[in-house]
C-alpha cells in the first residue's frame, strides 16, 4: 500500500476515534500523579488558575469557531468525514484547522498541572502525531470534494499556524446560541477533568479521596451549568438556529 493510501487510512481510523482516545491522556496524568515527585503537585492558586485558563482559552478558540459556521461543517462526526461546503472566512481564513488548535490548548491545561517538562513535551509530540494524520485524512477528503477551491485556500492558510494578514471576516453572525448547543459538553469537561486530577493529587498526598473547596464550587457550577444547557438541547427548541 502507497505510503498516502496509508496515512490516510490511519487517519481516518484516528478520525472515529477522535471523541474518546484522546482522554487516554487523562488516565496517564492519573497514572503519573502517584509516580511522580508529589512535592510538586500541592495546590496552588495561582497555578491552578493558570492551568484552567490555558484549557479554557482552548474552549474559547472552539468557541468562536462554532460560533460562526454553517450547518453541516466543523461538525462532530465521527462516523465519516462531513462537509457541505468549505470554510474559507472568519477564523478559517486565519488557520485551517481552528478546532484542533482549541483541543490543544484544552489537553494542554490538564498535562500543564502535572508540573513536568518532559510531560508537556511528549504530549506536544504525540498530539502532533495524532493530529497529523486525522488532518491528512481530512484534507484528502476536502481535496477530492472541493478541488481547486482547497488547493487555492489551503495555499494561503497555514494548517496549525496561525497568519492574521489574511483575515477575512466571516460571512455569518456569531450564534452564541449554536455554541452553547455544540460546546456544552466541552466546556463541562474542562471542569471534571481537573475535579478529576484535584481529587487523584489528594489521594496521591495524603491518602484521602477528597475534592477540594476550589474545584467543589467549579464542578458543582460546571454540573448545573450543563442541566440547564441539556434540558434546553433536548427539551426544547431555543437553541435551533436556521441553517446552523
Amino acid at each position: 500500500m502507497a505510503m498516502v493510501h496509508e496515512l490516510e487510512r490511519s487517519g481516518n481510523w484516528l478520525f472515529r476515534r477522535r471523541s474518546w482516545l484522546p482522554a487516554t491522556v487523562i488516565i496517564l496524568a492519573l497514572v503519573y500523579i502517584f509516580v511522580a515527585n508529589r512535592s510538586t503537585i500541592f495546590f496552588n492558586y495561582v497555578y491552578e488558575i493558570i492551568f484552567i485558563s490555558v484549557s479554557l482559552i482552548g474552549e474559547v478558540i472552539r468557541s468562536y469557531t462554532v460560533g460562526y459556521v454553517p450547518k453541516n461543517t466543523s461538525g462532530r462526526n465521527v462516523i465519516d468525514q462531513l462537509a457541505e461546503e468549505l470554510n474559507t472566512t472568519g477564523i478559517y481564513s486565519v488557520v485551517r484547522n481552528p478546532l484542533y488548535v482549541g483541543n490543544f490548548f484544552m489537553w494542554l491545561g490538564p498535562v500543564l498541572f502535572l508540573r513536568s517538562v518532559w510531560c508537556v513535551i511528549i504530549f506536544v509530540l504525540a498530539y502532533w502525531l495524532y493530529y497529523e494524520r486525522i488532518i491528512f485524512a481530512e484534507e484528502q477528503f476536502l481535496r477530492r470534494k472541493f478541488g481547486e477551491a482547497y488547493d487555492t485556500w489551503a495555499f494561503k492558510v497555514k494548517a496549525v499556524i496561525p497568519g492574521f494578514r489574511n483575515l477575512i471576516p466571516s460571512e455569518l453572525p456569531f450564534s452564541f446560541r449554536n455554541v452553547l448547543k455544540r460546546e456544552y459538553n466541552s466546556i463541562t469537561n474542562v471542569f471534571i477533568v481537573f475535579s478529576l486530577l484535584d481529587v487523584t493529587r489528594n489521594l496521591a498526598i495524603t491518602r484521602k479521596l477528597y475534592l477540594g473547596n476550589f474545584y467543589m464550587i467549579m464542578l458543582v457550577a460546571a454540573l448545573i451549568f450543563w442541566c440547564i444547557a441539556r434540558y434546553l438541547v433536548k427539551r426544547t427548541r431555543f437553541l435551533n438556529v436556521e441553517g446552523r
